[in-house]
């Protein structure tokens, strides 16, 4: 039987589970891959799957979850589902339209949590390729539309009862102070890249003082990145994080996501592997010590694997 993953009540009332799959580029070339590995997750215990519309998912999402609720695995109610507003849809206007196309892709009456993908915003109609790789410069795609002003449409999509709870991702501390300041609905969630290298102690702690719960992107230092980031360090490598792996009996991966419950912060490891979308379940038999968590915060060096890089120049660039 299964464990039972922790949950946190939001700022909402609502319960999220902590430990979630990430499906961030997890397109796969057959639809069925990525649909079979939400099935799996759902099999092995997981009660909370986070998409995007970015991500280019939310149909083979929905449809793994549609499956398993006709096979009474699970009832609508029992499966906490986060998707996101792309960074073209923030003018108002658009804030409803990107709802419905998500909640079509999905399947879905409503979602469990709604972000706002980025605080940045690009021009409406951009095709998210272009983003990536631009044809021309990449100033040519901003758009200057107020986050604020973006807010007060996702307020209203609570109201409508499409989405339960909204939040933001990426989102820095100065940033969630001026929403606070101008909200009727203050953010359930900012979801951020966070890890031993990029503990960012400082937002973490403002979260916790303000009742905005921090979900973790790229939990394991996002290992598909090395490929083109080679000078990066390694983090699942690293020999502090090791040594804690090889004292608990666990792999450096589960001591890394058991690192994030054990600091309040919820967790969505991405995976399409059978046996580690299990791994990464199986992190709920231990807990780290504060000696180990003392280690893992020593080795913060304020490196972020996932970064938006050239969209530096923007007005609203979080970082």
């Amino acid at each position: 039987m299964a464990s039972a993953v922790p949950t946190v009540v939001l700022s909402s009332g609502n319960r999220m589970p902590l430990l979630g799959l990430g499906t961030f580029q997890l397109p796969p070339p057959k639809p069925e891959q990525l649909i079979n590995a939400v099935k799996v997750a759902i099999d092995v215990g997981y009660r909370h799957i986070d998409t995007a519309w970015g991500y280019g998912n939310e149909k083979e999402v929905g449809q793994a979850i549609k499956e398993k609720i006709a096979e009474g695995k699970i009832k609508r109610e029992n499966v906490f589902v986060t998707t996101k507003l792309f960074l073209t849809f923030h003018r108002p206007e658009h804030v409803h339209e990107s709802m419905m196309q998500s909640l079509g892709s999905l399947g879905l009456d409503y979602v469990d949590l709604y972000l706002i993908h980025n605080p940045m915003c690009l021009k409406y109609g951009t095709n998210p390729s272009e983003i990536f790789q631009p044809i021309g410069k990449i100033e040519d795609l901003y758009d200057d539309v107020d986050y604020v002003d973006t807010w007060k449409a996702m307020e209203s999509l609570v109201d409508e009862g499409l989405a339960k709870s909204i939040g933001v991702s990426n989102f820095n501390r100065q940033q969630l102070e001026r929403l606070l300041q101008n909200c009727r609905i203050k953010p359930a969630v900012n979801q951020v890249e966070l890890h031993p290298y990029l503990a960012e102690q400082d937002l973490v702690d403002f979260s916790k003082d303000n009742g905005i719960h921090l979900t973790a992107y790229s939990p394991l230092g996002s290992p598909g990145h090395h490929s083109k980031r080679d000078a990066d360090p390694v983090l699942l490598e690293d020999p502090s994080v090791a040594a804690i792996a090889k004292k608990s009996g666990k792999s450096s991966a589960q001591v890394l996501l058991r690192y994030h419950l054990d600091r309040g912060v919820s967790v969505i490891p991405k995976s399409m592997t059978p046996n580690r979308i299990q791994a990464n379940f199986d992190i709920m038999d231990f807990s780290l010590s504060q000696e180990d968590l003392a280690t893992l915060g020593g080795l913060d060096r304020k490196l972020r694997y996932v970064g938006g890089s050239d969209f530096t120049t923007h007005k609203y660039f979080p970082y």
